[in-house]
Parts: C-alpha cells; sequence; structure tokens
C-alpha cells in the first residue's frame, strides 16, 4: 500500500459535542467504549476517524493520518523539504507505530 490516508482525527474543547455534531451531520457511528471517551468510527472500510477532547484542553485540531510502508523515509523527507518532525516513530500499541511532522506552515500530519 502507497502513503493512503487510512485515519482522520477531530479533537476540541467538548468532546462529546464534537461526536454528537460528526455523528449528526455524517450519521458516523463513534465507539466511545475506552478510558478517554475518544470516540472511534470504524464504518468506512480501510479509513477510521476519532473524534473526542484535545489533550491540553485547548481549541483542538484536524489531523490526517497517513499509511506508509516507509514511514522513517517520509519523516526524512519532510524535514528534507522545509518540514519538521514533531514526533519521531512511536510504538502506541503491538500493531501500530505512529509519527508525526508539520509541514512548513506548521500544519501536522500523521504516519501510521
Amino acid at each position: 500500500m502507497g502513503n493512503t490516508v487510512i485515519h482522520v482525527e477531530v479533537v476540541g474543547k467538548d468532546g462529546p459535542k464534537l461526536q454528537k455534531f460528526y455523528s449528526d451531520v455524517l450519521g458516523w457511528s463513534l465507539d466511545t467504549n475506552n478510558p478517554g471517551g475518544y470516540g472511534m468510527n470504524r464504518d468506512t472500510p480501510g479509513l477510521t476517524a476519532g473524534i473526542g477532547a484535545s489533550q491540553d484542553g485547548g481549541a483542538g485540531h484536524v489531523t490526517f493520518y497517513i499509511h506508509s510502508d516507509n514511514p522513517q523515509a517520509v519523516l526524512d523527507k519532510a524535514a528534507a523539504n522545509g518540514g519538521q518532525v514533531i514526533m519521531p516513530l512511536t510504538t502506541v500499541a503491538p500493531e501500530t507505530t505512529v509519527a508525526l511532522f508539520a509541514d512548513p506552515e506548521g500544519h501536522v500530519v500523521g504516519i501510521m
């Protein structure tokens, strides 16, 4: 698989309100049965979405995550082209490794 968008995350000040909004507008069913109440949508094959409260209580953000066969190469290219590595490759579950980089204007993109 190439560099394909596989996850979208929306976080903000009021996680439950955002979850209700996206559920009502897009018809998404969200599984919030986890310690943080983070709502996961798995209705679209090959794409997941997560909606919840921002960890720092701030205004939040939208981030899209890309699957890459060579995530370190993507991070290296981002840095070489004026971007910045925000979070190096990090294992968050046995089957999931993530990283974050910012483009030259500060927009954050995730790699999974």
